[in-house]
């Protein structure tokens, strides 16, 4: 999965202590959509235009165990009940900077569900 323009300049920032915002437990979002718009590097947002939805991280998470960040959110059962086509890693409920988004079909969420969505970034050098 590949990063955004707006997450690698973040990530640049963080490097040099400019960063206004860290991906911490209060700050970390992920967000889900419908939208099946193929990804582009410029993207800021999640493409779907009215089914999405950004929910915080459970109290553990992110975490890190040497170069594997883990990132856990559950959704309640009123919480983004549709088709989950795409979904985003936030450092805000709203606004914020996109690290990354991934176009993936995940199924349909309905209220009749909790979902929980665990992402993992492993970090690799070449």
């Amino acid at each position: 999965m590949a990063l955004t323009n707006a997450g690698r300049d973040l990530i640049a920032a963080m490097l040099l202590g400019e960063a206004t915002t860290d991906f911490t437990n209060a700050a970390t979002y992920i967000g889900v959509g419908d939208s099946t718009t193929a990804f582009a590097a410029a993207q800021t947002d999640l493409q779907a235009a009215t089914n999405k939805f950004r929910q915080g991280m459970v109290a553990t998470n992110p975490s890190r165990v040497d170069n594997v960040i883990t990132l856990n959110a559950l959704f309640a059962t009123g919480d983004a009940n549709f088709a989950w086509e795409e979904w985003g890693i936030f450092n805000a409920a709203a606004a914020g900077t996109m690290l990354q988004r991934k176009v993936e079909a995940l199924g349909t969420k309905t209220s009749a569900q909790s979902w929980a969505l665990t992402l993992t970034i492993t970090v690799t050098a070449a």
